[in-house]
């Protein structure tokens, strides 16, 4: 099994006990541990809508807030990356798609990890290839198809 660093935050936001009850560090670790190819040292920082949006736009132009960002810092010889979690964005999410936010973060977790290690879906057939090997990986982890 690989190993994993992994240092998980949370921001100071409404309603952070139920985002840290959806997100037990051994239940992360272990979303994160499926995704993973080799060794990485992760940090997960679960955030409130303005700490996402503001990271958005200040690193990827766009002026609002998303689910998950992925700053990937190496790939070789062991995966460095951060992952942020925009909690209402998550939430917002789940309740539309009528999943479980334990089920949404894992998904993104899961999606994070595989942008860390050089996956993108940019491109329609990278798209498909990732969303196959997302939902791969969430059937081993016991979740349904998040497509």
């Amino acid at each position: 099994m690989n190993q994993l660093t992994l240092s998980l935050q949370f921001g100071k936001f409404d309603d952070v006990a139920l985002h840290r009850a959806a997100l037990p560090r051994h239940k992360v670790a272990r979303w994160l541990r499926a995704a993973l190819q080799s060794d990485a040292e992760i940090t997960v920082r679960v955030v409130d809508a303005a700490e996402g949006q503001s990271l958005n736009r200040d690193y990827r132009k766009k002026d609002y807030a998303t689910n998950v960002l992925t700053f990937d810092y190496t790939l070789e010889p062991v995966v460095t990356a951060d992952l942020v979690l925009c909690a209402p964005v998550v939430a917002q999410e789940a309740k539309a798609q009528g999943k479980t936010l334990e089920a949404h973060y894992a998904h993104l977790l899961v999606h994070g990890a595989l942008h860390a290690q050089g996956w993108d879906h940019d491109e329609d057939e990278d798209a498909q290839v990732m969303e196959l090997r997302e939902s791969e990986i969430m059937a081993r982890l016991g979740f349904d198809n998040p497509y």
